[in-house]
């Protein structure tokens, strides 16, 4: 591949981004983010920079035209979050000069990213949504039409991930209308401007949360979708949410997943959706169905377990946007394993024992994002090693139970 590839940010996303980049044409891509972090450090199978202007549209272009110059061929781009996917669709036109990149358009990008618009604006649609109070400061509150505990978070993901505060958690999980009292006045108290969102806690543990990647190309059809069930979520108050374990193809439940996988491919198509989209759903035994907590305008933090399906993420945007390949839809229904974490905290925190064996049964082929055979490195080793570690303290001491 002659073009150079630039992902941009430097998180668990941009690592595994990079790795595929790597593992698929042996091309170190090219990493710019606001700050360091672990994820992308101590490694050979990238180039890393960081630039606090990044978090500024300004600077951001300017950045980015810097980046460009002398290159001979368009650079693909490649965002691993909201804010950078808001910017390079914003400025579309300017940046297709010397990038190539698959994002949603900016007004589909702001009605998935918003918690509020997007609950609202797909109301009507087959998407199915948990309970939903929309709170804005200073309102009377009202929460008899839920049932506690109830979920507090930002409908404005965009704003609230730019702040930073004593006590400022992903999402909030609530027992008492005293609690939900104090966290508004906190996210309030410290920049937060928006809306917040008071929904309904479905009930069942990690295991009713499902997980599906879906490819939508730059022609406007969905090439491929995966359908994955979590086993245990991150449980730091920046992770929760997060998958730390998942298997790809399992489906202990009675939802149609069939279904569902048609629900979304067709959704996502109608809103002339482009590009990865990560859905995060859980399976609500009331009804028996699946609903949707959110959409993601971008791969997810564990999509890398695609690869394990045959579908290395950056060479799938280089057959659509360089080699201008078109595909049918494929539903990835092949069960792989993937884990952030080591089996000690499996065999401890995984409660379902079915789920349980499955993972065991899997673990001799399970997928791990951040260790890379091809990323020799002793000190990233080491690192990764101590990071495993760290879990155990993680969950001891995790406030999400």
């Amino acid at each position: 591949m002659k073009n150079t590839v630039l992902i941009l940010g430097t998180d668990a996303n941009a690592y595994y981004m990079a790795r595929c980049c790597y593992e698929a044409f042996k091309v170190k891509p090219y990493v710019i983010g606001t700050k360091e972090l672990s994820f992308t450090k101590y490694t050979n199978i990238l180039n890393v920079s960081y630039n606090k202007e990044m978090w500024s549209e300004k600077g951001f272009l300017k950045l980015l035209k810097e980046f460009a110059k002398d290159k001979d061929e368009k650079i693909l781009l490649i965002s691993t979050n909201e804010t950078y996917s808001e910017f390079i669709s914003k400025n579309k036109k300017e940046l297709e000069k010397n990038y190539l990149f698959n994002i949603p358009s900016l007004d589909v990008i702001k009605s998935l990213t918003n918690k509020e618009i997007f609950y609202k604006t797909y109301k009507d649609s087959k998407l199915k949504f948990p309970k939903t109070i929309y709170y804005q400061k200073n309102d009377k509150i009202n929460l008899e039409e839920l049932s506690y505990p109830v979920i507090v978070k930002p409908a404005n993901v965009v704003i609230y991930n730019h702040l930073d505060f004593e006590g400022k958690n992903k999402i909030y999980k609530i027992d008492t209308k005293e609690e939900v009292d104090r966290i508004i006045k906190l996210i309030y108290e410290n920049g937060y401007t928006d809306k917040l969102i008071i929904q309904e806690f479905i009930t069942g543990g990690d295991d009713y949360l499902f997980d599906a990647v879906v490819y939508v190309n730059s022609y406007g059809k969905a090439e491929f979708m995966s359908f994955a069930q979590i086993g245990l979520q991150e449980r730091t108050k920046s992770m929760v949410g997060n998958a730390a374990v998942l298997i790809n193809g399992l489906n202990l439940t009675k939802g149609n997943v069939l279904e569902e996988v048609n629900i979304i491919k067709e959704f996502l198509e109608k809103i002339n959706y482009r590009g990865f989209a990560e859905v995060d759903l859980k399976y609500d035994k009331k009804d028996n169905t699946f609903k949707v907590l959110e959409i993601n305008a971008r791969q997810g933090r564990s999509s890398y377990y695609l690869t394990g399906l045959g579908k290395n993420l950056v060479s799938v945007l280089v057959d659509d946007l360089i080699n201008h390949e078109e595909h049918e839809f494929e539903f990835l229904d092949k069960e792989v394993l993937l884990s952030f974490v080591p089996k000690g905290i499996i065999k401890k925190y995984i409660d379902n024992n079915e789920y349980k064996e499955n993972v065991l049964r899997l673990w001799s082929n399970v997928i791990k994002p951040m260790d890379a055979k091809c990323d020799k490195n002793i000190a990233r080793y080491l690192m990764l090693r101590k990071r495993w570690l760290h879990y155990y303290k993680e969950y001891k001491n995790s406030y999400w139970k």
